[in-house]
């Protein structure tokens, strides 16, 4: 007999910068900053990151695209990757994410690709605790999750490599 279970996803949703808590809002200005850095001339699609850490530490990215598809790299996992390589041990609080285009408006806010969503995911396994994702367009509403599993309910982690 199949057992029952029941996924569930905590989601907050603001109408704007103002509305978040002081911390949340400089993580996304600090993003949106890191936006204006990406490298994105195949797509047009600029995407940053930034990443707080429990040690008070702030670590950005954007993401950086290359002539050879697939080989650039997403903003979060710029951002999460340096963080632990130049933090290592030291937990991921929140991460903060914002896409803009050149082509139009993004006023929907911006998840993480599934590359993305699988790392951020293997961070929060280490750490044993969940990582708070902060999402938004150029313009519009906020997205706020308390854990990557909200986005991805059913990860893959390491239980499964017995």
């Amino acid at each position: 007999m199949p057992v029952e279970k029941s996924l569930s996803f905590d989601i907050t949703i603001y109408n704007s910068l103002d509305e978040l808590k002081e911390l949340d809002k400089s993580l996304m200005i600090q993003s949106i900053e890191a936006r204006e850095n990406a490298y994105a001339p195949y797509s047009k699609f600029n995407v940053g990151a930034a990443v707080y850490l429990e040690n008070d530490e702030v670590v950005i990215g954007s993401n950086q695209e290359n002539a050879s598809y697939p080989s650039g790299l997403c903003a979060e996992r710029v951002a999460v990757f340096q963080a632990g390589a130049r933090f290592p041990g030291i937990k991921i609080k929140t991460i903060a994410i914002t896409a803009a285009s050149e082509n139009y408006e993004v006023a929907t806010p911006a998840a993480p690709c599934g590359n993305c969503r699988q790392a951020i995911f293997e961070y929060e396994f280490r750490q044993k605790e969940p990582i708070k994702l902060l999402l938004m367009g150029e313009v519009g509403q906020i997205v706020q999750c308390n854990s990557i599993a909200d986005i991805l309910p059913l990860g893959f982690s390491s239980t499964f490599l017995k």
